[in-house]
């Protein structure tokens, strides 16, 4: 993958966090992808993962001086995809801009489910009051997002894309509405030069697989599936996660295999996974599609490898075209920034 499109993962875990010595090597904070792709900077779920991006990103903007401008993507808006969200420290910064995209779930809006969970007296301030620009918006299937090549705010394409939007220097979103998890989830494709990642968090695997998520990854660049229990655990007759809303590796790798992707990641891991539990679901995985890797905090995806920096401190497609739909503002701002 080419450093236009480079992804960090920044929290692997799902249902809640589970930090401690048996789960320092591959991380104990919750869902957060961070994917780079020319000059924007996409966020894939605020689990606890979110908050050492914020700081990482505070880090960057106290050096460069540059505003923080970021596309935060979630893909539901279950506990652990969200419990991190107020405690990003961009959001408290004037010159932020942040737009928010996702699915509207039992009919409430995306808005008013993240300003539920930032009432009084569980959270100090509400979401209205925080200092930063902040775009909200239910985003629907069949709608693409396109994150332009100059900078411009992201347009939303109802059906099929013009051709002048339809470009490889665009970033293109795309996004699946999937019901293999409690509530519904939203599963994304990301285009960007020729490339593509799929995130599919919180899904379970069908029999025969699932085929809307194989047709929406086929061909992908990287493949980062939900890989959350073992297969003696799906089929515990005593406890059985069957419908429970998430996949085996051998789910993941089947989808993997059919939609002929180049890599797959296996991510939201179970908290109650120890380090060496997931090595061995890693190995068994590369057993059967080589090109497969264990989704570990800190580790970094570019060029056609996945290659691991020094991770940071625990503690530190479409369908007929109509034109864009504009955002719900809430606050007015121009500010731009860079990814690196």
């Amino acid at each position: 993958m080419s450093e236009s499109m480079r992804i960090t993962f920044w929290g692997v875990r799902g249902s809640y966090p589970s930090p401690g010595p048996q789960t320092a090597r591959v991380g104990g904070n919750t869902a957060c992808v961070e994917v780079c792709a020319g000059k924007h900077r996409i966020i894939l779920d605020a689990g606890t993962g979110i908050i050492h991006l914020g700081s990482a990103l505070v880090v960057q903007h106290q050096a460069d001086k540059m505003p923080i401008t970021a596309t935060l993507l979630f893909t539901h808006t279950h506990h652990d995809h969200t419990q991190g969200f107020p405690f990003f420290k961009p959001l408290y910064f004037q010159t932020t801009t942040l737009y928010v995209f996702g699915p509207k779930t039992l009919e409430q809006d995306l808005h008013e489910v993240l300003a539920r969970a930032m009432l009084p007296p569980v959270f100090p301030i509400t979401l209205d009051q925080l200092p930063c620009v902040r775009v909200v918006r239910n985003l629907n299937e069949g709608e693409t997002v396109v994150l332009g090549a100059d900078h411009s705010e992201p347009q939303v394409i109802v059906g099929r894309l013009p051709v002048t939007l339809n470009t490889a220097e665009n970033v293109l979103i795309h996004a699946l509405r999937s019901y293999a998890h409690p509530q519904g989830v939203y599963i994304y494709r990301i285009e960007h030069q020729g490339k593509a990642i799929v995130y599919a968090t919180d899904t379970e695997g069908y029999v025969g697989g699932d085929q809307r998520l194989i047709r929406l990854a086929r061909e992908a660049t990287l493949l980062i599936h939900d890989a959350q229990y073992t297969e003696a655990e799906y089929t515990n007759p005593q406890m059985s996660k069957q419908g429970w809303g998430h996949s085996t590796w051998q789910m993941a790798v089947h989808v993997a295999q059919a939609a002929r992707v180049k890599q797959l990641v296996l991510f939201h891991h179970d908290p109650d996974h120890s380090d060496e539990v997931l090595d061995r679901l890693e190995q068994d995985a590369r057993a059967v599609f080589p090109a497969t890797r264990l989704a570990r905090e800190g580790m970094a995806v570019g060029g056609v490898v996945i290659t691991l920096p020094t991770p940071t401190p625990p503690t530190a497609r479409r369908a007929t075209h109509s034109a864009p739909r504009p955002f719900h503002r809430l606050v007015r701002s121009t500010s731009t920034t860079r990814c690196r």
